[in-house]
């Protein structure tokens, strides 16, 4: 994905980064809560090879990360090390943990 500023970059246009081809079999709800200056809700739905992206919650999603928005956008511009802020609490993960690793196959998205 290339570098972004804001978080509604982000998911304005991860219909362009999805790769159908990594999404054989799955069937998810990815819901991420944003939280902070510019943060917001999002919710992508991944089923029969296509994905589908939300403004807001989903009442049952497969899996939920939560973070600032500011971590988030390092993140995902590659200035924060997934692994670390998760372990640092400061990505966390809740429901599903292996769809979190498919997340930067499917989307280049870390979590």
């Amino acid at each position: 994905m290339p570098r972004v500023n804001t978080v509604q970059e982000i998911f304005a246009n991860i219909g362009q980064n999805f790769k159908p081809d990594k999404a054989e079999g799955v069937d998810a709800i990815f819901q991420f809560v944003l939280t902070g200056d510019n943060g917001g809700n999002y919710w992508i739905k991944v089923a029969n090879k296509q994905a589908d992206v939300h403004e807001g919650e989903n009442e049952a999603p497969t899996m939920v990360v939560t973070a600032t928005a500011d971590d988030y956008l390092a993140l995902v511009n590659g200035d924060l090390n997934p692994m670390m802020a998760f372990m640092q609490g400061k990505i966390k993960v809740k429901g599903e943990m292996a769809l979190a690793l498919k997340l930067q196959a499917l989307f280049g998205l870390g979590a």
